[in-house]
């Protein structure tokens, strides 16, 4: 399996932040979540590999090709959503809709017509006049309609509320029934990701925490209280984040460096991001 997206320490650096030394692997035909608190890196990330910004060091490759200051036949086959989608506020989805064939080859007016329809996107009103999670609706619609290979989504289901979020992610796993279709989106929502994603990838102050298939991560860790006694007794190397309470101790732990016969609840995604933030921090 080829990867849609792989980088090799790729770092940038600026007076107060560093992204440092990414390493990171997208394979063709899944979705990867990049999770992580605002701050933490994803946007830039993101904007090196649609060559926004020019790495510091190490290597970008998006669908086979490298990451340069040319990325124009790289467009037809990118669907990109950012933060802020940035139209031209008094243009409506109709006006957008005429425009759009001008700039994409492969552009679909069946498919944009679909899409407005099922996100409910009123088509003669002003962008300017459209909410936070209109404006995401709109953009999404808009990357999704020129048929790319290659979603990506900066904070894509921020601000929409939970129903909106669950069509959007219906969205996107329709778009990943093709195997040749691969998204990566970042959020600091961990919920959303949860359910969405194939992969996870931990960002927390620039760095890479974590990368891991999502079944096998929560194969891998489990929620374990106990005792304060008890806690003391397992394996340090076992134990990736501990919380002491009155009552006993609530640990995150690898399941395979515990005792045999040890019984662990299930861990969430963001449970076990949390753990892993705050024990970075000491």
């Amino acid at each position: 399996m080829s990867n849609a997206i792989e980088t090799k320490g790729l770092t940038k650096r600026f007076r107060d932040f560093t992204l440092d030394s990414l390493d990171l692997a997208l394979p063709e035909g899944c979705i990867l979540g990049l999770i992580g608190e605002n701050g933490a890196g994803k946007t830039t990330a993101i904007k090196l590999l649609l060559g926004i910004l020019k790495a510091d060091s190490g290597s970008a490759q998006v669908l086979g090709r490298d990451i340069g200051p040319d990325m124009g036949e790289l467009k037809e086959e990118l669907g990109v959503v950012l933060d802020e989608p940035g139209l031209p506020e008094k243009l409506t989805v109709r006006q957008l809709g005429k425009i759009m064939p001008s700039i994409y080859k492969s552009w679909s007016r069946e498919d944009f017509a679909a899409h407005i329809r099922r996100l409910e996107l009123p088509e003669d009103k002003p962008y300017k006049e459209f909410s936070r999670g209109m404006k995401m609706k709109l953009g999404l619609a808009l990357a999704l309609s020129h048929r790319p290979r290659l979603l990506i989504l900066d904070e894509a289901t921020s601000g929409l509320d939970p129903v909106v979020r669950d069509s959007v992610t219906d969205l996107l796993l329709d778009f990943t029934r093709d195997e040749g279709h691969s998204v990566l989106i970042s959020s600091h929502i961990v919920s959303d990701l949860e359910k969405l994603c194939d992969y996870i990838a931990f960002l927390h102050k620039g760095r890479l925490m974590l990368l891991e298939e999502k079944d096998i991560l929560m194969d891998e860790y489990g929620l374990l209280q106990c005792s304060r006694e008890e806690a003391e007794a397992i394996e340090p190397s076992a134990i990736i984040g501990r919380r002491d309470n009155p009552y006993g101790s609530r640990l995150i732990v690898r399941n395979d460096a515990l005792p045999k016969g040890t019984q662990t609840q299930a861990v969430s995604i963001e449970e076990l991001f949390i753990f892993m933030v705050k024990e970075d921090k000491g």
